[in-house]
């Protein structure tokens, strides 16, 4: 993105928690990961570890445990006086074919993020939506290889809505 404009100054994006695991302990990480870095914008994207987690450990995060621990996160993200808060959606493509059963673990927690956006006055980056309306005009593994993780096509699609969503664009 930085390099279709060359006059932006690149910003810092920092992703502490990028390799770690689900959403629990991300509130055991959440002063380092976030409040010690001060950052000038918060932005969050968790869930798609945790629906992954019942299909590949039978380990499965209940709606209500997600909203909990989403919910006690933003509670302390009150205290960081950044520019904005951004919430993402977790995503899953069609790719391969057993990702279609993922909806019915995901798609409740997506529905979570949406309604915690506006109770806590953040941004919503749809990236659901974005990636499987994508879809229809491309394969999905084309965005993100194993159905979650984005290739180098999704990312671009990913910072093209952040921006967008943020004003930034």
């Amino acid at each position: 993105m930085v390099r279709k404009q060359p006059s932006r100054t690149a910003p810092q994006i920092p992703q502490p928690g990028a390799e770690r695991g689900p959403r629990q302990d991300l509130r055991e990480r959440w002063q380092a990961d976030c409040f010690d870095l001060k950052p000038d914008w918060v932005s969050i994207m968790v869930g798609i570890n945790d629906c992954w987690r019942r299909y590949d450990s039978n380990d499965p995060t209940s709606a209500g445990e997600f909203e909990a621990n989403y919910r006690a996160i933003l509670e302390r993200t009150r205290e960081i006086p950044a520019k904005g808060l951004v919430l993402m959606e977790p995503f899953v493509v069609s790719y391969p074919a057993d990702r279609r059963a993922w909806r019915e673990d995901l798609d409740p927690k997506i529905g979570i993020v949406r309604r915690l956006a506006k109770e806590f006055g953040g941004l919503l980056v749809p990236l659901d939506s974005l990636f499987n309306e994508a879809c229809k005009s491309r394969p999905p593994e084309s965005l993100a290889y194993d159905g979650v993780h984005p290739t180098l096509e999704g990312h671009s699609l990913i910072a093209s809505a952040w921006l967008e969503t943020a004003g930034l664009s």
